[in-house]
């Protein structure tokens, strides 16, 4: 009787096992981990609101790559952004990147405006012209208060 427990506790915990390593590769094969398969470019922003490492970057509303990396640079306080993009994926380097939302309340990425300049970035190269990004709540404030100072005005001249 012992014997038969033992086999059928050592079935059981090999079954739960394959079950765990069969999820464990499932859940990162679907994943989106990258292995940085590409190479780097760089960009810098004036703001980086929304843009965190793993943010999408891409071209045609298609992901090309992601942000590895984000650092301040201490002189222009600007938002150093590294980004990896997909080796097959030439960029030339007059291209323009800008953060934009996914929707009115989406996650934000980088898209890529490709220009038409023959040389291509390479690896270590920065996108020379960005776009920051677009602050909601700023420009939301600057609309309720200047409808609120019209208002005002209006108000005296009666």
């Amino acid at each position: 009787m012992n014997k038969s427990h033992n086999y059928f506790d050592f079935l059981i915990g090999s079954l739960v096992l394959l079950g765990a390593i069969g999820f464990f590769f499932y859940s990162f094969k679907n994943s989106k981990i990258s292995t940085n398969e590409g190479y780097d470019i760089f960009a810098k922003f004036e703001n980086a609101d929304g843009i965190s490492i793993g943010s999408d970057i891409k071209i045609s509303g298609i992901k090309v790559g992601s942000i590895v990396e984000q650092s301040l640079d201490e002189k222009t306080f600007k938002a150093n952004l590294k980004m990896n993009v997909s080796n097959n994926i030439k960029i030339p380097s007059d291209s323009s990147a800008k953060i934009v939302s996914e929707g009115l309340l989406g996650s934000k990425y980088i898209s890529i405006s490709l220009g038409g300049d023959e040389e291509n970035l390479k690896d270590g190269q920065e996108i020379l012209f960005t776009q920051s990004s677009v602050n909601f709540e700023d420009l939301l404030g600057k609309f309720i208060f200047s409808g609120k100072n019209k208002n005002e005005n209006t108000d005296e001249k009666n």
